[in-house]
């Protein structure tokens, strides 16, 4: 299987799992085969990477489905945006100090083990955008976003309802073959 074919499912159902081994996958697609270990030591490990790079512009990282690294489509992204940007009960509610502190100072550097584990947080509750960046010195960082930033960079306002754009993330699961109990907000 080719890159061609993991953009056709990523189109098709608007989300895809970067790696798994029940739901399809970026990984699994590109490899022919269910993985048990990490993708990075497949043989096909530089294709799926370079096919990750290919799907920037028409997909996003989350951990939108078992709190896994979710690509989900440009397709979904006003409703992605507008789960977000709720600040729902199931977002906010037991967050940990950390993690509200590195909420409201998204520019934080992301040095210590406390402040990683709380961006972890805020990526499973989706209320950032996380992305990894290769530094100058060849470390990689994470680097957070909040979802107003990043709709603005994108050029995607939300959608107007955050109730119907759950309705059409987990339309989009349940496509996949993810039952809704993977999901966040379940």
């Amino acid at each position: 299987m080719s890159c061609a074919d993991v953009r056709r499912l990523l189109e098709h159902h608007g989300v895809l799992l970067l790696q798994d081994k029940k739901l399809p996958s970026v990984a699994g697609t590109i490899a022919g085969e269910t993985l048990s270990a990490s993708w990075w030591s497949h043989p096909r490990a530089q294709e799926i990477f370079q096919c990750l790079g290919q799907l920037e512009d028409d997909a996003v990282a989350t951990r939108l489905i078992g709190r896994k690294v979710t690509l989900v489509h440009k397709q979904l992204w006003p409703e992605l945006i507008a789960v977000g940007e709720s600040n729902a009960p199931w977002q906010t509610d037991r967050l940990s100090a950390p993690a509200r502190r590195l909420l409201r100072s998204l520019q934080a550097p992301l040095s210590s083990p406390a402040q990683r584990d709380a961006a972890k947080e805020l990526q499973q509750r989706l209320l950032v955008v996380a992305r990894e960046v290769h530094t100058e010195s060849g470390r990689h960082e994470l680097q957070l976003t909040s979802w107003q930033d990043w709709a603005g960079r994108v050029g995607v306002p939300p959608h107007r309802s955050p109730g119907e754009a759950l309705k059409r993330l987990e339309a989009a699961a349940r496509s996949l073959g993810a039952p809704l109990s993977l999901l966040p907000w379940s």
